[in-house]
């Protein structure tokens, strides 16, 4: 493995970067200091999955899927069939009565479905007849199904065959999906969020029907996720942030991540022609259950969907737009941008109550239909009780263009991915250092010693 000195900014150009956020070489908190450099896409690598607990898949612009080591960085195998790029790939387990198989499936520009057994990276069905291609896919193991979106809502059963599906009116067709209870599903489509409820009959037919639209959205829907079995969450390209009740559908909370004070606050309106819309766009969002992490512009937003409060903030995250964020712990937050770097942030508490972590404001925040009515007076989120502050504690610079997302394999290490065509494994040093001494140890025993 290469070793890798952190902290340096050579590798990003000469960007200016704020005194606040340059962590510099000593990083103490930060366990990745060996770095593997994995070669083999030749265009944009945009998606990441997790196989099982030592492999996982890369995709991208260049239409191939790669399957990695992550503990030796050892590329295993190639999948080849798909003619432009990839669009959607997510974990497919095919189940028997004995065993349980994890295949991919792919979805590409080129209007077709692929099924892969990773193990021999052959493909093992195709559908080439779409009429446009899909742009998300989610998988619903308790029902053996899976579910593709585009202009097209459709459902399949795990041999590839269609079960239904029902044209979607909209110019973005379905962007996110993602499962509730009680057989229903969430699509995001541009500014509304459509749930649709699966029937299944007592002949294994399946049918799908629209049954409710949220339209609470003022912009278009640039994240949708679940946060656990009672709640699912929203964020728009205006910095809209929702959160839902799962089963009644109904509006638990909002907020409008502005981050500078508004000078209309009283307004039912707020006016955002003085900022740019990527500052506010929530890219990204991540849960553990409890907390909710938003990527909005260049910032991190980080919410407690219990007490429903705001947790911590840092206006200017990175230099660029946050693309991916994970929660590793209620304390431990990572995220990568379009600045090349990934980041570790520790939430911790603030030093001084006079001593706000930065200066940046939101310019409403409220809770339930708040955007049918008059908002309360805008608050400084320094005043907010129990605010805690995000401090960065890790600072991982190796890629040359946009890192678009990450995975964690915990103590075996992180993956990332960019559009300078490369994946970087990054590894404990501590760890690695003491297992190539025991494997120095193990191989002197061998030979009798020195």
């Amino acid at each position: 493995m290469l070793r890798w000195i952190l902290g340096g900014r050579e590798a990003q150009g000469s960007l200016e970067k704020s005194p606040v956020l340059c962590i510099g070489e000593e990083q103490p908190k930060n366990c990745f200091t060996e770095l593997q450099v994995l070669k083999g896409h030749f265009d944009i690598v945009r998606f990441l999955v997790q196989i099982d607990d030592f492999r996982c898949a890369s995709a991208g612009d260049d239409g191939l899927v790669l399957i990695w080591n992550i503990e030796t960085g050892e590329r295993l195998q190639e999948l080849r069939g798909h003619s432009q790029q990839i669009t959607a790939i997510t974990t497919f387990v095919c189940r028997s009565d004995v065993t349980a198989h994890p295949s991919l499936i792919t979805a590409s520009s080129d209007r077709t479905l692929s099924l892969w057994d990773p193990d021999t990276a052959n493909r093992i069905q195709t559908i080439s007849d779409l009429q446009s291609s899909v742009k998300c896919l989610l998988v619903l193991e308790r029902l053996s199904l899976w579910v593709s979106g585009g202009e097209e809502l459709c459902v399949w059963n795990k041999d590839f065959q269609l079960q239904c599906h029902r044209q979607q009116h909209s110019d973005t067709g379905i962007t996110a999906l993602i499962e509730l209870p009680k057989n229903c599903l969430a699509a995001a489509m541009d500014k509304e969020i459509v749930i649709h409820r699966l029937t299944l009959s007592t002949d294994s037919s399946v049918s799908v029907s629209e049954i409710h639209r949220l339209s609470e959205h003022q912009d278009q829907i640039r994240a949708l996720i679940s946060v656990n079995d009672g709640l699912f969450a929203s964020g728009s390209h205006a910095g809209e942030l929702i959160l839902w009740d799962s089963i009644s559908w109904t509006t638990q909370a909002t907020m409008h991540i502005l981050w500078e004070e508004s000078q209309a606050s009283t307004q039912t309106e707020i006016r955002l022609g003085a900022q740019k819309p990527s500052e506010m766009s929530i890219q990204h969002l991540s849960t553990n259950g409890k907390l909710l992490l938003a990527a909005v512009g260049s910032g991190l937003y980080v919410y407690n969907v219990v007490s429903r409060t705001v947790v911590a903030y840092r206006k200017a995250a990175h230099d660029s737009n946050v693309l991916h964020t994970t929660l590793l712990s209620d304390s431990e937050v990572m995220s990568c941008s379009e600045d090349g770097s990934v980041r570790m942030w520790e939430i911790q508490d603030l030093p001084l109550p006079a001593e706000p972590a930065s200066a940046g404001f939101f310019g409403m925040w409220t809770f339930g239909r708040s955007s049918k009515q008059s908002g309360p007076q805008s608050k400084k989120v320094v005043d907010i009780p129990n605010l805690r502050t995000l401090e960065l504690t890790g600072d991982l610079i190796g890629h040359s263009g946009a890192v678009q997302m990450f995975i964690s394999f915990k103590e075996k290490g992180l993956v990332t991915c960019s559009t300078d065509h490369l994946l970087i494994l990054w590894k404990n040093g501590d760890t690695q250092s003491r297992l190539r001494s025991l494997a120095l140890f193990h191989k002197l025993e061998e030979n009798g010693g020195l």
